[in-house]
């Protein structure tokens, strides 16, 4: 048997305005209200509202097929304050019990990097987002852009959470295969690993003309999850949501395609359907699994470059998180927000200067024209946050 698991990721940065040195002191928003909101509209209408509706006709068709969801806390956000609409479509989906709902850091931020005490504190958070809105308690916890390795899962253990999501990368799977539950090295923790080469051909080959595989069928991709039967227990296809509709336009029949699969999955009597909790509970261990260095799901090296791997974006880090114990002693709900907002790892993303085949990817999802743009526009923030940091701090001496 083959249980196919997927796992969606949801998630909306605020992002920043285009902020000059000119506006460093004079009280200007950080953030880009106007178009966060058009952007989450557009999401909406395009992904959110077309795709949740497809998966609770899914839910209602096929008792068998199931689904998990991880959001981020300031996507939640937005839903409540500008698309209520979209937050009933998913806690309707979460209503159905049979989607599960993962935990992350409430920001989507890189805190577990740089900041243990804020990253514990941002998944508290988010448990507790978790449940006001869908009255449930997260156990598998997945990491901003699956970034993982030993002490990650260590830290998610000590958190509560029974496993972690992380990414099947060749070089850390050495002759092993993702299609089996593992176990953290040391722990009793159980690790489920994304099949990288199914997810993306659908998150990003499914429209590709010049693939292979084009044009992709429900059954011809059912036939090659099936082909995992005997070597392999479960199958994770792991991708962003937005992948349906926005990324993989309405056009490219990516609805169909979904629409179709549960059915042609199931004509083999070897397959089904599971969450990620149900996986670690109804699969054995396939051996331990040491992932001594930070992987990701990100760019060619699944590594965390895309964020940290350059002068500016580790400047940036850098400078941040220095103002972690200044903000939390200045008591000041407003100015901890701002800092913490600044953390979402998008904002350092759109600073990447990768490219060939990686920066084809950073450019299309940048609002900005360069990175230096989002650079400057981070760090005239940053000064103005600072500054405020330092008025409304007692008895903290002055910043550097």
């Amino acid at each position: 048997m083959v249980s196919v698991c997927f796992y969606f990721q949801v998630h909306q940065p605020y992002r920043l305005r285009r902020y000059r040195v000119f506006d460093i002191g004079t009280d200007a928003p950080y953030f880009d209200e106007q178009t966060n909101r058009q952007v989450l509209r557009k999401v909406a209408d395009k992904c959110y509202l077309p795709m949740n509706a497809l998966l609770l006709r899914l839910l209602e068709r096929h008792p068998e097929f199931k689904v998990a969801f991880s959001f981020s806390g300031v996507v939640l956000e937005q839903f409540a304050s500008s698309a209520q609409d979209v937050l009933a479509s998913f806690q309707r989906l979460a209503a159905t019990g049979r989607v599960e709902l993962l935990g992350e850091t409430y920001y989507h931020s890189l805190a577990f990097l740089f900041s243990p005490k804020e990253f514990r504190e941002q998944v508290l958070l988010h448990q507790e987002k978790i449940e006001q809105l869908f009255g449930t308690q997260p156990v598998i916890f997945r990491n901003t852009e699956l970034i993982c390795n030993n002490q990650l899962a260590a830290a998610a253990q000590d958190m509560g959470y029974h496993a972690v999501l992380a990414e099947g990368w060749d070089p850390l799977l050495e002759w092993r295969s993702p299609n089996f539950v593992y176990q953290a090295r040391n722990l009793p923790l159980r690790l489920l690993l994304r099949n990288y080469r199914l997810s993306d051909d659908i998150a990003f080959r499914f429209s590709n003309k010049d693939w292979t595989g084009f044009p992709l069928s429900a059954e011809t991709f059912a036939s090659w999850i099936t082909a995992a039967n005997g070597n392999g227990h479960v199958v994770n296809l792991f991708m962003d949501y937005e992948t349906f509709g926005e990324h993989q336009w309405a056009e490219s029949g990516i609805f169909r395609f979904m629409e179709q699969l549960p059915a042609a999955l199931l004509t083999h009597a070897d397959n089904d359907f599971v969450t990620p909790s149900e996986a670690i509970r109804r699969y054995p261990s396939a051996g331990t699994l040491d992932i001594p260095h930070l992987v990701s799901w990100a760019d060619m090296e699944r590594d965390v470059s895309a964020w940290v791997g350059n002068s500016m974006q580790q400047s940036a880090l850098q400078k941040l998180y220095a103002l972690e114990a200044a903000v939390k002693a200045a008591n000041n709900p407003e100015l901890l927000e701002n800092w913490r907002k600044l953390q979402t790892s998008d904002h350092f993303y759109y600073m990447c200067t990768k490219w060939f085949n990686d920066g084809d990817v950073h450019k299309y999802f940048n609002p900005y024209e360069t990175p230096y743009e989002c650079f400057l526009a981070f760090m005239n923030i940053f000064t103005d946050l600072q500054q405020r940091i330092e008025r409304s701090t007692v008895r903290v001496a002055p910043l550097r």
